[in-house]
């Protein structure tokens, strides 16, 4: 019992110490003041002009532009073809933005490098109609993994492995039944497997069903934020049809505006099609339309951070400043610090929470309000961006705590806080780094626990730069908070274990 009334009475005295301090309480309040501000600012600084995202079947936003070939199929039925290549070209990174192009002078307005995205499709496409966002189930090949069967947006099946070309064309075959649809896949046209098939509930008697190609961003380093508009060109042949499908009535569509959009019919069963975009998920970094609140928030973050930094190294180098550290430290080293890591920590916690939920609040509405959309966020995703919010800042200032006592100087212990609750998101951020240095800086540092605000989808059948730049991070979100977790336990053990070696004795200085 008396290990606890200590514990307590060090508690309400280190309280004390740093409620007295006018300036300390004043420069916590402006923390979470600062940390709505710069939030607010970040947000409407951001605007779009455009909310207008389709929505697909299960409500998920999602992209969907492609050149589309295609005819109406009345019924069941069964189509085939052959692709016999699939190429692409990608706009160079000095080119104007957008500028991709497969006419015969793109080479010289807007310097296309050959190269082929890996999630760039060609193949068979089935829907009800060729409105954005609708159902749909297509069979493809891509340019780097093999065969797929995806149905609405998020359900991806492989098929044959390896890339497309003259010596190894891919045979695809959609065949209708009702409102089941079944793809396969072949090497040679006569043995057939059986990829999977898809359920689209409701489907109408005639629906649109033919040939189709797209190309999404292409990340040419692997560390750009937006990567480059680029597009694919495939060769389609033999094609057949089996059931209601009228002959001779060939429609081209650029869905969603797919640019470039060209074919050209060979003969009766060939064709070379071009496009550019993508039939995916939508994530973030895709576009300027797409925002989210986390955004902003991540700004708010790092300034609010500045300021728990500063105010964590004055509160443990304090001691110091006034020669009282012997008198402070005699007693027991390690509830001391305990005490003043907690107070610190608790207070950070409760400015940090405040500002994040009212954050949260605001930003979302000014993002709105601005034309930018916003992915969806759920409650209990919301309550752990708010809480680990507030827990990232309360370690932090538990950490700079820990630091303040080893070094004893504000100016030593502010500088190295920086640098590892700050400097390594900047340099994962704002640099261009070697390609995954700043994947492992932002898990081996304690900027990891930023990975505590990550809300956006992630998606295996999308190719994107999932960078904490675009608002990813190579780390689960509490994971994230553990590493600063782990580290500011160890620097908090070895402050101990220096006050009692160095402060806590007769003629310490």
């Amino acid at each position: 019992m008396k290990p606890v009334i200590e514990s307590a009475r060090l508690l309400l005295a280190e309280f004390t110490k740093f409620r007295t301090v006018r300036g300390w309480m004043i420069a916590l309040c402006a923390a979470a003041v600062v940390f709505v501000l710069v939030s607010f600012f970040s947000a409407y600084e951001s605007r779009s002009g455009n909310s207008l995202v389709p929505n697909g079947p299960g409500g998920e936003a999602v992209t969907d532009t492609y050149t589309f070939v295609h005819q109406q199929l009345g019924g069941d039925g069964t189509f085939t073809t052959r692709v016999t290549s699939l190429e692409g070209e990608y706009s160079s990174p000095d080119a104007p933005a957008g500028a991709v192009s497969t006419s015969s002078n793109s080479a010289q307005n807007s310097l296309p490098e050959p190269g082929l995205a890996p999630w760039a499709k060609a193949g068979l496409i089935l829907e009800p109609d060729t409105n954005q966002g609708a159902r749909y189930t297509a069979v493809m090949v891509t340019g780097s993994h093999g065969v797929q069967m995806q149905y609405n947006y998020t359900h991806d099946s492989p098929g044959l492995s390896g890339a497309v070309g003259p010596s190894s064309p891919r045979w695809l075959r959609l065949t209708r039944a009702g409102d089941v649809i079944t793809g396969y896949d072949s090497a040679n046209g006569v043995h057939w497997d059986e990829i999977g098939t898809a359920r689209l509930t409701g489907l109408p008697r005639t629906v649109q069903i033919g040939l189709f190609v797209t190309s999404p961003a292409y990340f040419a380093s692997g560390t750009s934020v937006e990567g480059t508009p680029s597009a694919a060109t495939a060769t389609f042949d033999h094609i057949s049809v089996r059931g209601g499908l009228p002959r001779g009535s060939w429609i081209e569509d650029a869905v969603g505006g797919s640019s470039p959009s060209t074919w050209r019919q060979r003969s009766a069963g060939a064709f070379t099609i071009s496009g550019s975009g993508d039939i995916a998920p939508l994530v973030g970094g895709e576009g300027a339309a797409t925002h989210w609140s986390g955004a902003s928030i991540v700004n708010g973050t790092i300034v609010a951070l500045l300021f728990v930094i500063v105010l964590a190294a004055l509160s443990a180098t304090s001691e110091y400043r006034r020669g009282l550290f012997r008198a402070t430290f005699a007693a027991s080293p390690r509830r001391v610090l305990a005490a003043k890591a907690a107070v610190a920590g608790s207070l950070a916690f409760t400015a940090g929470a405040t500002a994040t939920a009212i954050a949260e609040v605001v930003t979302r509405h000014v993002f709105a309000a601005n034309g930018n959309y916003l992915f969806p966020q759920s409650g209990p995703d919301t309550a752990r961006v708010i809480i680990g919010t507030g827990l990232f800042l309360g370690l932090a200032a538990a950490l700079a705590v820990a630091l303040g006592t080893m070094l004893r100087r504000s100016a030593a212990t502010i500088a190295v806080s920086i640098v590892l609750l700050i400097l390594p998101g900047i340099l994962a951020t704002a640099t261009s780094l070697p390609a995954n240095i700043d994947s492992w800086l932002m898990r081996l540092t304690p900027t990891a626990a930023f990975a505590i605000q990550a809300t956006l989808p992630r998606y295996s059948l999308v190719t994107d730069a999932y960078i904490p730049a675009n608002g990813y991070f190579p780390i689960s979100p509490w994971t994230g908070l553990a590493v600063l977790a782990a580290y500011t336990a160890a620097a908090l053990g070895a402050a101990v274990w220096l006050v009692r070696l160095r402060d806590a004795r007769p003629g310490a200085d």
